[in-house]
């Protein structure tokens, strides 16, 4: 069973991303924010990260930099997830390594099936 890190520190917004995924057969764990989910990451790396952009004591763009930018983490994929849906905020977050960007408001079966995707490659 897969393991998805959801970072998100909208309380509703994450128990959707949750559940939503659980109802898929993931396995999720949480993170509030960025700083969080790199302790947690620490311990146990997941298989993916869904993470918001804007965030807490660390943003979306810095976590997704960090992620990749370890050896150790670089290639678990990342799917942005934010209420940044510019065309510019989409370049940047795949600028900054993510492996998939998804605008909120998002239809569930859009994030279940870029999760579905990046797990498989």
């Amino acid at each position: 069973m897969s393991t998805v890190l959801v970072v998100e520190d909208s309380v509703p917004q994450r128990e959707m991303i949750t559940k939503l995924l659980r109802g898929i057969g993931f396995q999720v764990t949480v993170a509030n924010d960025g700083m969080e989910a790199l302790e947690q990451m620490q311990s146990q790396r997941p298989d993916m990260v869904v993470l918001d952009i804007v965030m807490p004591r660390m943003n979306g763009y810095e976590l997704c930099r960090r992620i990749k930018a370890d050896p150790s983490t670089q290639n678990v994929p990342v799917v942005m997830c934010s209420s940044k849906g510019e065309e510019f905020d989409r370049y940047w977050g795949m600028k900054q390594g993510a492996d998939a960007y998804i605008a909120k408001p998002f239809q569930p079966t859009e994030l279940v099936g870029t999760v579905k995707q990046l797990l498989r490659a």
